[in-house]
């Protein structure tokens, strides 16, 4: 299958390109600089520079592959523009034929709940109100779409998990941790997560949402304490106040604050999908977060 593939060079973007090589597909993915370039051609697929924001051209290109994956995600002012022409280019290219479009969401844009599933209502946090009505734009495609949902996603020492385990320390070497620590979060590793976007391609039915959790569900104390233990403190850690994280992480905060549990049962009973990485309190404190790896 011929994939086209935005943020081919991402932290998920990456994952994805390795899985969709790994399995022979034949991957174009679009990039912003000779650096990036570089790095698709040594992975062994074809670079394609050009305007993520010109939906028009963006068509025509994505109309010459089997299928599209979209993973950029530029984290600033311009995310909205860059989602909405991805939509609207998908529209264009795809509508009326059975491709498939792989658009990226995130579980920020549910509420805080001890059971989330793809029918739990949206309660974004501010900073990405904009995805809905571009999400629904998306499932509206006449094409096999479907919305990938991913967890706090984590792996190779990068990602969110770095606010735990960069985070900084109190004068006795407790690692602060982001709210009161009983928070949980959804994870999920990026090489199970590259295998969502993978299954999806061919076996995901049209218009749906797809959660992805590896069921673990952790709270930010255990990560915490994972974290504190690879740093040589003996899992002390120091709680701060809901305040206290907004004013240090700014409104990135609201998020981490949000406790939320999911099973990604969906993927799992009508994909196969089975995530088998270690979990991420294990990566904290033994694996690619811990200090000197």
């Amino acid at each position: 299958m011929h994939v086209f593939l935005t943020g081919g060079t991402g932290f998920v973007g990456s994952a994805v390109l390795r899985r969709l090589l790994d399995e022979g597909h034949r991957v174009t993915a679009l990039v912003r600089s000779e650096a990036s370039a570089a790095r698709v051609a040594a992975a062994g697929a074809a670079a394609l520079p050009g305007d993520i924001t010109d939906a028009a051209w963006l068509a025509r290109r994505m109309a010459e592959a089997d299928a599209a994956i979209h993973t950029a995600a530029t984290g600033d002012a311009t995310s909205a523009q860059v989602d909405a022409s991805i939509a609207a280019a998908a529209r264009e290219a795809f509508a009326g034929t059975e491709k498939s479009y792989v658009h990226t969401s995130g579980v920020w844009m549910y509420g805080s709940g001890d059971a989330v599933t793809e029918r739990t209502p949206f309660a974004p946090v501010a900073p990405l109100a904009w995805r809905q009505p571009i999400e629904r734009d998306v499932l509206a495609v006449p094409a096999r779409t479907a919305i990938v949902v991913p967890g706090v996603v984590y792996g190779y020492g990068v990602g969110i998990p770095l606010v735990i385990a960069g985070a900084p320390r109190t004068a006795s070497g407790a690692l602060t941790l982001p709210g009161d620590g009983t928070q949980r979060w959804i994870t999920v590793h990026v090489d199970d997560l590259a295998d969502l976007y993978s299954r999806l391609l061919e076996r995901g039915e049209g218009g749906s949402y797809w959660i992805a959790s590896d069921g673990a569900n952790p709270n930010v104390r255990t990560l915490g304490e994972a974290a504190s233990r690879a740093a040589g403190t003996d899992g002390a850690v120091a709680p701060e106040s809901a305040e206290e994280t907004r004013r240090r992480l700014g409104a990135f905060a609201e998020g981490l604050l949000r406790s939320q549990s999911a099973t990604g049962a969906k993927a799992r009973s009508e994909l196969g999908w089975n995530p088998t990485r270690p979990s991420l309190a294990e990566e904290l404190e033994h694996g690619s977060y811990a200090p000197g790896r």
